[in-house]
């Protein structure tokens, strides 16, 4: 896996019959530091998070503080959807299951990219004006949003900060010593890895500073653990020790694991696991692989990727975590790893399953290519003198498309990295990021009629990209003219 995607470093581990019987690392913290990743290195793990959260919120019901069918209002009363039944409606448990009528990653640009200023208050504000892409508890959309809303959930309930109800009723308990959540000092915690992204040939990691910061987004994918916390977080679902069991009760256990909500099985994963059934549980992924079940969660941010897998009936399971760009190498890992207790006589290895992805990857045709856009030229304030100005979309807040040195600058005032050129390319106008990292958008204004103002729609140049660069669900009016 190492030597095929050339990656910066990995902790992997595997449990037998509650049992660890492999644990291996290598790679950097950060490459070419010498730092060796080691089964004590923090990774982030992301919507791994999920899980832990929906932990803290079952350790609430069994302490009477909280009932997965109250309305979300009982603990939130300024909590609002867009439609207002839906908000009347939305129970705990929905918060959890993404199928709410949220577009697929809708408002995920009040979390990424970091860093930027979305509070927890401007995300519960902001969800009231993120229109549906479908009707509620119809379809399984994933969202973020609204597990940090299901944080907050539990703060109420809790009577503490989300960050220190995780590190009391979770962390603590289970004796887990690395992870963090909230503020925290890199250079005091110690072996740390950090995201890396791929320049040609090369693994460049991606600053941090030494003070983390708090984040927004921690509930839905903010926490950090290292491999061996990990492992005893796993082992606390396939072979609980009484004491856990107590932290935890069985009903909840069986409520957090079982399906809520269920998910199309992709052609792929017919093809490769037999797979007949699919769905989410309460931060939980599940389906028969090879006719056997099978529980797990991936986590993704910019520069890490993780994996954790559980086979409930084997006591069974693996752990990975990677700190580089690692889209394909998980699917191909978590499948391998898969495959060795659903099917130990298949013997189709990394190399298989690696070329079948890159196979399937030449032969799929995206349904809407991203442009050529090696003819863009910076657009002049001239030819936009029309449009430049102040706009406002009711959830992401302000953005400004002004003149600066003899081009035009757009800015946006709660995200600062989303700033950047704009470009014409033929008879369309798009953003170019200043950080290569975000994915470069269309501009589509629209002239003013009577009583409305100029308006401004964005969508990903690449409609292929992440989901999380929801361009497409703002809306913005002009509300000014830019300062002088």
């Amino acid at each position: 896996m190492i030597e095929r995607y050339h990656l910066p470093g990995i902790a992997v581990g595997v449990i037998e019959d509650g049992q660890v019987v492999y644990v291996r690392t290598a790679g950097e913290t950060v490459a070419g530091s010498g730092q060796p990743i080691t089964p004590h290195t923090l990774f982030k793990i992301a919507s791994n998070s999920k899980a832990m959260t929906t932990a803290l919120l079952g350790r609430l019901v069994d302490q009477g503080k909280l009932r997965w069918d109250d309305p979300v209002t009982t603990y939130l009363p300024q909590f609002r959807m867009h439609d207002p039944w839906v908000t009347a409606n939305m129970r705990v448990a929905d918060l959890l299951t993404h199928a709410s009528g949220l577009p697929e990653g809708g408002g995920d640009l009040m979390l990424w990219p970091e860093p930027n200023a979305f509070t927890r208050a401007d995300i519960i504000h902001g969800l009231a004006f993120i229109k549906p892409g479908y009707s509620f508890r119809s379809q399984y959309q994933y969202d973020n949003l609204l597990y940090v809303v299901a944080g907050e959930v539990a703060a109420a309930a809790g009577g503490a900060p989300y960050e220190t109800l995780m590190h009391r009723e979770v962390f603590a308990p289970l004796g887990l010593d690395r992870c963090q959540v909230g503020a925290w000092n890199r250079d005091a915690v110690g072996d740390v890895a950090a995201p890396h992204r791929r320049d040609g040939e090369r693994n460049v990691a991606m600053p941090e500073a030494a003070a983390i910061p708090a984040i927004t987004s921690a509930a839905a994918g903010g926490i950090r653990c290292d491999l061996t916390d990990m492992l005893s977080w796993a082992r606390n679902w396939l072979v609980p020790t009484h004491a856990q069991l107590q932290w935890l009760s069985p009903v909840q256990r069986e409520v957090l694991q079982a399906p809520h909500m269920l998910i199309p099985v992709s052609a792929q994963r017919r093809a490769w696991d037999h797979t007949h059934v699919m769905a989410y549980g309460y931060g939980w992924r599940m389906a028969d692989v090879d006719g056997q079940w099978s529980v797990w969660h991936t986590g993704t941010l910019n520069g890490m990727y993780s994996m954790l897998a559980l086979l409930p009936d084997r006591d069974s399971g693996f752990v990975f975590m990677i700190n580089g760009d690692a889209d394909e190498a998980r699917t191909v890992l978590g499948e391998v790893l898969m495959k060795h207790f659903t099917a130990a006589a298949d013997d189709r290895g990394v190399d298989w399953y690696a070329d079948a992805l890159a196979q399937r990857a030449k032969q799929r045709s995206p349904s809407s290519p991203a442009p050529d856009t090696s003819a863009q030229r910076p657009a002049t304030p001239a030819e936009l003198a029309r449009w430049s100005g102040q706009y406002r979309d009711p959830w992401f807040g302000d953005v400004t498309l002004c003149p600066r040195e003899g081009k035009v600058h757009f800015a946006a005032a709660k995200s600062p990295t989303l700033a950047g050129t704009v470009m014409r390319l033929g008879e369309r106008y798009l953003v170019h990021w200043d950080d290569s990292s975000n994915l470069d958008a269309w501009l589509d204004f629209h002239a003013a009629s009577g009583k409305q103002p100029i308006g401004l729609r964005m969508a990903k140049l690449d409609p292929e990209g992440d989901f999380s660069s929801d361009y497409e669900d703002l809306d913005f009016q002009r509300v000014g003219s830019c300062r002088p």
